[in-house]
């Protein structure tokens, strides 16, 4: 008889059924509980498309043994029920509307002991091509290496490359990294970078949308590029082919309201056409330096005197002007306090505030809604 938790084993029983983003069952455990959804999955209790999404998988009820696996690798299960649960990152797959498989992930199996919540508050991606110069390695560790220092994670997909680049200046430098799977966690893919894995969750986290024994494929790198750019605040991509992995990242960023980054290469190199590409199109900022990175993807303030505010306040307009104009210069303000003072719903409070703070106008503690100077 399994010991873990009838909640805990329902999650990874779901998460074992689709294999990635389902934003309509996700939608359902919240409004039932995962144990009551898990029963619907098992006797076939669902609506026409939720039938058609599980049916071939929901025979495979191995949660007890992929959790006790977990348990045994020093990792845990992270659903929307705990309190790491890295929501305000992940309500910016809300503005992407009812796509199918466009949503957050329906839980994270993760190795690495800080919370999710804390290793993510702070993070910038780092990716690009797998064939990296060794220009985009120096540049890649200069950048990840400052920025690590500076209390910033590094997130990126443990690729060879400039991925492996960005996770070995964070760890160079004592910082954290945080390596996002297209597999299960039980795999070290590529192989080549098992040690390098083990020393990214001895200080910071490997994590996966997908079950232990969930082999690598293509579509699930896609789908994994989609949570690189979801948890970070910003996506940098230092080379890039002109069809490449990394601009698929970088388009994540932009449907997900991430500040996207490029930083140019030579004109003769071809591992920098996809780079170079973004920046002339307008789809990427020019980037050179952390500090560049800090200005772009950072808070108010951030990047230095000279670098004038990262977020620009006429940019906002509507209810969310009128939420942050209702915040205080100094203290702080309860949703229902803002309410009354902008005059703005307090269900739209609540929906505008979570934005806000991504795009770092606000933050908050338990006094209520502050400014971000």
């Amino acid at each position: 008889m399994s010991t873990h938790d009838p909640r805990l084993l329902a999650w990874a029983y779901l998460s074992k059924v689709v294999q990635g983003a389902c934003p309509p069952l996700a939608q359902l455990a919240s409004a039932v509980g995962p144990e009551d959804a898990a029963r619907a999955v098992r006797e076939r209790d669902l609506s026409s498309f939720l039938g058609r999404r599980t049916s071939a998988r929901a025979h495979l009820d191995t949660a007890a043994r992929d959790l006790d696996l977990l348990a045994a690798m020093g990792g845990r299960l992270v659903t929307p029920d705990d309190d790491e649960w890295p929501s305000w990152r992940l309500l910016a797959f809300d503005r992407l509307g009812d796509g199918r498989d466009d949503g957050p992930p329906l839980a994270l199996w993760v190795l690495g002991a800080p919370p999710l919540d804390d290793l993510l508050a702070r993070a910038v991606a780092i990716v690009g091509t797998r064939a990296a110069s060794s220009y985009g390695e120096h540049v890649t560790a200069e950048i990840a290496g400052d920025l690590a220092v500076d209390d910033w994670t590094i997130v990126s997909g443990a690729a060879f490359g400039i991925d492996a680049a960005a996770h070995r200046a964070a760890l160079g430098v004592g910082g954290r990294t945080v390596a996002v799977l297209a597999c299960g966690v039980d795999r070290a893919y590529p192989a080549g970078h098992g040690r390098l894995l083990q020393q990214i969750a001895a200080s910071g986290a490997v994590i996966s949308e997908y079950a232990p024994g969930t082999t690598p494929a293509r579509y699930r790198f896609l789908a994994r590029n989609r949570l690189v750019a979801g948890l970070s605040d910003g996506v940098v991509v230092v080379e890039a082919g002109w069809r490449s992995g990394a601009r698929n990242t970088a388009t994540w960023g932009r449907r997900l309201g991430r500040p996207v980054l490029a930083v140019p290469g030579p004109v003769t190199s071809a591992a920098s056409t996809g780079c170079h590409r973004m920046i002339r199109e307008g789809e990427a900022v020019l980037v050179a330096s952390a500090a560049d990175v800090a200005r772009e993807a950072g808070p108010i303030g951030v990047g230095g005197d000279d670098a004038g505010p990262a977020r620009d306040l006429d940019a906002l307009t509507g209810p969310a002007a009128a939420v942050y104009e209702a915040l205080p210069a100094s203290g702080s303000r309860s949703v229902r306090e803002l309410s009354v003072e902008s005059g703005t719903p307090t269900e739209k409070v609540r929906a505008v505030l979570p934005m806000l703070e991504i795009d770092g106008f606000v933050g908050s503690d338990d006094s209520g809604w502050f400014r971000v100077r």
